[in-house]
């Protein structure tokens, strides 16, 4: 029995650590016949883990989501990881506490004693900020609003500002067409462009009546940012977090820069190996500095900061390699 328990733990790691297995890498991974792997399948879909049987020349097994939330399985690290989130995420936001706190519990309770006591090395003590009074959103229709911006469906809302909220209003009707989710300072707030004020808007979601149904669906406008942190920054702070941007062509794949730029930048693709990259930096030499180091061809597109960065740097490294 303990062994059978043991084989079902391991085939259950395996499924949630990848998409799709081949039968016969299973029963080659867990060191056992393709037959003891159907039965184990069946075991775990009793316990209640949707298990889907693939076909083709290389069927196997898929663990998809189901309609109810079956036991789950994680490492060491991922359990530590869930409980330091569930610990600090009563802190960024209220009106999450009480499920946050009942599913750390949860975590905690069936941890064993060396997990324990990593997680209970950190305390965590809420420290408010003087003047700010948090915000407490209805979970719902945090939902209700990330279900409209997956779906690029119109929303539409009452919107309570200051004035509205002091007499007791609900606020104007707002239809947007919603963007991005974020979180700042604190609150949840909604990117999105307001239909009937033709301009990029950012609402507070604790403000926000929704009315059903939605809107129409929608095709996603481009951001009047670099992206989303750009945005947010420009709008409460009033200034770009990255004061020096600019722009250049690259000779390689958008792909190629896509998968180094870790969303640090635009990419834009301009043929199957140029690509035309916008990016910011703290400076104009960093910004030039960033663009060399793919190790290809560059054209500097602009602004003229950015040349007069890139040449000052190309004569430094000159005097340095006559130098040496």
């Amino acid at each position: 029995m303990l062994e059978t328990s043991a084989r079902l733990l391991a085939l259950l790691s395996l499924l949630q650590a990848r998409r799709d297995w081949p039968g016969q890498t299973l029963a080659d991974r867990l060191e056992v016949s393709p037959r003891t792997v159907r039965r184990d399948v069946d075991r775990l879909r009793e316990l209640g883990y949707p298990v889907q049987a693939t076909r083709g020349p290389d069927g196997g097994y898929r663990l998809d989501a189901g309609s109810e939330l079956p036991p789950l399985l994680f490492d060491d690290d991922q359990a530590v990881a869930v409980a330091v989130a569930l610990q600090t995420a009563t802190m960024s936001v209220e009106g999450v506490e009480e499920a946050a706190l009942r599913a750390l519990a949860t975590v905690r309770q069936v941890m064993p004693a060396r997990l324990r006591q990593r997680v209970d090395a950190l305390q965590v003590t809420r420290v408010a900020k003087a003047g700010w009074q948090p915000s407490r959103v209805d979970t719902a229709v945090l939902l209700a609003i990330g279900q409209a911006v997956r779906a690029r469906e119109v929303l539409r809302f009452d919107y309570a500002g200051v004035r509205e909220i002091a007499a007791g209003h609900t606020g104007d009707r707002r239809r947007v067409e919603p963007c991005h989710v974020v979180t700042w300072g604190g609150r949840w707030y909604l990117i999105g462009f307001d239909l009937d004020r033709v301009d990029w808007r950012t609402y507070r979601v604790d403000r926000m009546t929704l009315r059903t149904p939605n809107g129409p669906r929608f095709t996603p406008r481009p951001l009047p940012a670099a992206d989303v942190a750009a945005f947010v920054a420009e709008r409460f702070e009033g200034h770009d977090p990255l004061p020096c941007r600019g722009e250049a062509i690259l000779h390689a794949p958008a792909a190629a820069i896509t998968e180094w730029t870790r969303g640090q930048a635009i990419v834009e693709e301009l043929g199957p190996d140029r690509c035309r990259v916008s990016a910011g930096s703290w400076s104009w030499t960093g910004l030039a500095a960033w663009f060399g180091m793919f190790d290809v061809e560059v054209e500097l597109v602009g602004p003229p900061e950015l040349r007069s960065a890139t040449a000052a740097l190309a004569a430094r490294f000159a005097r340095a390699a006559a130098a040496s």
